[in-house]
């Protein structure tokens, strides 16, 4: 992650400090979307119409917010449809890098760096560069680089041109799936990351127990339902995987959420591996790059920058 200040590039974790120590995310700054007919989105412009091979999506197999693209990519079908780009599993002082020796390439216009994209699409832009972003080949431009909207518009832009026919954003189930994606970014997507860049005891002791508090929550409806929205999979169990993935292997031990485990959680646990098991989806799965990532050289959070054994977690359906 990083940004342009006067012509330089300045690194940084979209993190920004409130007075208690609090750790807050920056917000995403490009929010177009992909409609099936090119109309306008929520936000942002029209003319983004849904066409197979039209756009391009960048991610990293380390980050949350782009595993949450991947995956419904994957689960509607579309990986030949919307081609990808992985930025290797790191930050340099230029952001997120590509290494095409190591297999991390840009496929579109062989970038060193992402924040060549980013400029690409707009010489002047000085917002945060992240993953995932979704680029339009024809309009030369990033459509979206906000993951929760990625994930809706490859989830239901795409019908028709590529995607198959599944709906993870039932109109009978919306209000039930927006309910559990608000909660779990404020206390758990985002609860672990507050957590583990809290800066006061205060801070990180409201925010584990948001955490907490979260799967506590979620093993509880797994005892009624068989998903968080009712009995089929939705975006909110989309949303929710990423997190789940990287606990035990990162954020139980990173950053501090070690009240409990995801194993600890027999419902959760089963359903997690559930959906590991998918087509496809354990591809997206990277463990040991989770856990460098992670525990990789931190000033604050791990300055020797020492990787843990481990834990060894068996996610297959017998673990």
């Amino acid at each position: 992650m990083g940004r342009l200040i006067d012509g330089r590039w300045v690194t940084d974790e979209g993190i920004r400090l409130l007075p208690d120590g609090a750790w807050q995310r920056t917000p995403s700054l490009l929010r177009n979307w992909v409609t099936a007919d090119g109309a306008a989105g929520p936000t942002g412009t029209g003319g983004f119409k849904a066409e197979a091979g039209r756009y391009h999506l960048y991610v990293a197999w380390n980050c949350p917010w782009a595993h949450r693209a991947l995956l419904t990519r994957v689960l509607k079908g579309l990986e030949e449809a919307v081609p990808v780009s992985i930025a290797a599993p790191r930050r340099s002082d230029q952001g997120w890098v590509f290494d095409p020796e190591n297999g991390y390439e840009d496929r579109l216009f062989g970038a060193r760096a992402l924040h060549e994209i980013y400029t690409r699409g707009d010489p002047d832009y000085s917002g945060r560069v992240t993953v995932p972003v979704l680029w339009d080949t024809e309009r030369e431009q990033i459509v979206s680089n906000e993951s929760a909207d990625i994930v809706r518009m490859l989830g239901g832009a795409f019908n028709g041109v590529g995607a198959n026919a599944e709906d993870f954003y039932p109109a009978a189930l919306r209000p039930a799936i927006d309910a559990w994606n608000d909660r779990i970014h404020k206390t758990l997507n985002n609860g672990v990351y507050r957590a583990g860049f809290a800066e006061s005891q205060e801070a990180y002791a409201a925010a584990v127990a948001d955490v907490f508090e979260t799967l506590d929550a979620i093993e509880a409806q797994l005892a009624e339902t068989s998903y968080l929205a009712g009995d089929r999979l939705t975006e909110a169990d989309i949303r929710l995987f990423p997190t789940l993935v990287r606990f035990d292997v990162a954020y139980w031990s990173a950053f501090k959420c070690n009240i409990r485990r995801l194993v600890d959680y027999p419902r959760l646990w089963a359903s997690a591996r559930a959906f590991h098991a998918r087509p496809g989806i354990a591809e997206t799965v990277h463990f040991d790059i989770y856990k460098r990532g992670y525990h990789s050289p931190s000033p604050k959070r791990n300055p020797l920058g020492i990787v843990p054994a481990g834990p060894i977690v068996d996610w297959s359906l017998a673990g």
